[in-house]
């Protein structure tokens, strides 16, 4: 079969689409029609159709050992298939996510421990320059990688890359210069680069575009929650264990969390599948394996999941389509809006709390953010809308970075953080859910659009750093302004993706017209 581009959908499908409204397109909420019976694929009741329906669904005829089930086996089948992947891979990726971010952040709170001093004596300068290094290496490893990874098996890769970022972290604790710290996030980034991508493209492969955003949501909260644990280990590791062993609390906080992030990828290696065309029996029955290609093949728009073409194919295409460069924009303009995050711990001890209420008031506008993350997310991909959750969620985040800037009252400022903290995590996870559903297939072409994305968005690592200098604290006028542009870049771009989804479907909606096709796939806007 050929493998679409996102923009066609096979005249099969259009023979059994039933007539839906432009938002409501074909995925996981997709009628199966099996002797009048609506079977929806998100596992809910059946529910009686008095409608004309064909008894099979022609994209059936794909799977042998799927096509004569009957719609209660099929649905039983989608529930088993949902239930493995929401209780096996879903809490092991948030888990290493977890300590993805941990180990990406973990400098920040080191630092209030004097990691900065302790490292030759660090200037500002060096020290944002080695925030700046993490993402020159992270920027390098993503595109090859994340199109490797595709064309790859992930259940091997991942773990790997989690060990090899890990051993890095551990070596992190004999640094002694700022060189060396330079380096060695250099390391981190390039080791690191491959997994957030990789993990966006596994998801979008393995769930329907209306149960992605919730999912995607779920282990971006790894990213959330990293920052709650972050601050609460920095308590109790950066307040208790100095002197411990000859080292300083920042050595037994970077060598504490490169030994988890160990054993997390040990994990990796049993709990995460492959794709869904590829996984084995380790993790599904046949039966459920072909459900899984189902799922997918329904979700795209009837246009299969197995990939076609060489490495560089998907590139190209990627480069060519509008789509890369307007959620690539989108992309790095929330990433500037959540630029606050490297400095947080400093930002937050400008509260004038004292150290260790300083490492625990950090947590709950991380809190709040997640289950604001959830329910935004669950509305997403109900609604099946993007773009005015996005606007809405990093509207929030630009409200809070002017209260930022504008007062020095304390509770006003906590308020501030939470809003800030809210705002960009909803709107980031909203938007990678976004591009890997406006271009489902094929894989290697969603991977490189996946990483131009976030290596588009990673290059505002290279100067946000220089904007939240000590001399301008407590306010971090600079900081909070480039946020403010951030958000307004965010909103742009949130419009011009929203267009041109619209142009793309009233151009499907114009051919259906002219062939006399009831209406099928659309692009979610």
């Amino acid at each position: 079969m050929h493998i679409a581009t996102g923009e066609e959908y096979p005249a099969v499908l259009r023979s059994v689409a039933s007539p839906r409204t432009a938002s409501d397109s074909i995925g996981a909420s997709r009628i199966l029609m099996v002797k009048n019976i609506v079977v929806s694929l998100d596992g809910k009741a059946a529910a009686e159709r008095i409608e004309e329906a064909p008894e099979v669904d022609p994209l059936l005829e794909f799977y042998p050992l799927l096509k004569n089930k009957s719609s209660e086996e099929l649905a039983a089948l989608n529930k088993s298939v949902l239930k493995k992947l929401d209780w096996r891979f879903l809490p092991c990726i948030t888990l290493m996510l977890l300590m993805n971010y941990l180990d990406r952040i973990n400098v920040s709170n080191a630092r209030l421990a004097g990691m900065q001093e302790d490292c030759g004596n660090m200037s500002d300068t060096m020290w944002s320059a080695g925030i700046s290094m993490f993402y020159v290496g992270y920027i390098i490893s993503q595109v090859p990688a994340n199109v490797i990874i595709a064309k790859g098996k992930p259940r091997i890769l991942l773990p790997c890359c989690m060990l090899a970022w890990s051993a890095v972290t551990i070596c992190m604790a004999a640094l002694k210069s700022g060189w060396g710290f330079m380096l060695c996030r250099f390391l981190v980034g390039v080791t690191e680069g491959p997994f957030l991508p990789a993990v966006a493209l596994m998801t979008s492969s393995w769930y329907t575009k209306q149960e992605s955003p919730l999912r995607m949501g779920i282990w971006h909260a790894g990213n959330i929650i990293s920052n709650v644990f972050s601050g609460l280990l920095a308590a109790g590791i950066l307040t208790n264990m100095d002197g411990i062993a000859g080292l300083h609390s920042w050595q037994w906080f970077v060598l504490l969390e490169g030994i988890v992030s160990i054993l997390v990828a040990i994990l990796g290696f049993w709990f995460l599948p492959n794709w869904p065309n590829n996984t084995g029996t380790f993790f599904f029955s046949a039966e459920e394996s072909e459900m899984a290609q189902y799922r997918q093949r329904v979700s795209a728009g009837g246009i299969s999941e197995d990939d076609e073409g060489d490495y560089w194919d998907g590139i190209v295409q990627a480069c060519k389509d509008p789509f890369t460069w307007m959620f690539a924009g989108m992309h790095f303009s929330l990433i500037i809006a959540q630029s606050f995050k490297d400095f947080f711990p400093s930002i937050m001890d400008t509260l004038g709390f004292s150290k260790v209420v300083t490492y625990l008031v950090q947590a709950p506008p991380y809190l709040i953010a997640y289950f604001v993350t959830l329910a935004v997310s669950w509305s997403s991909g109900r609604m099946l809308e993007h773009c005015w959750h996005i606007v809405a969620s990093i509207s929030v985040c630009l409200v809070g970075a002017v209260i930022m800037i504008s007062t020095l009252n304390t509770a006003a400022r906590y308020f501030s953080l939470i809003l800030l903290c809210s705002g960009p995590f909803v709107g980031l996870n909203i938007q990678i859910s976004w591009e890997t559903t406006v271009v489902p297939r094929p894989r290697t072409k969603r991977a490189a659009l996946i990483a131009i994305a976030n290596c588009v968005s990673s290059v505002s690592h290279w100067f946000t750093p220089y904007f939240f200098l000590r001399s301008q604290e407590p306010r971090y006028q600079t900081g909070g302004g480039v946020i403010i542009a951030g958000c307004g870049l965010t909103i742009v771009f949130c419009l011009m993706a929203r267009w041109w989804c619209m142009r793309k479907n009233r151009v499907l909606e114009q051919l259906e017209n002219q062939r006399g096709d009831e209406k099928g796939w659309r692009f979610a806007t």
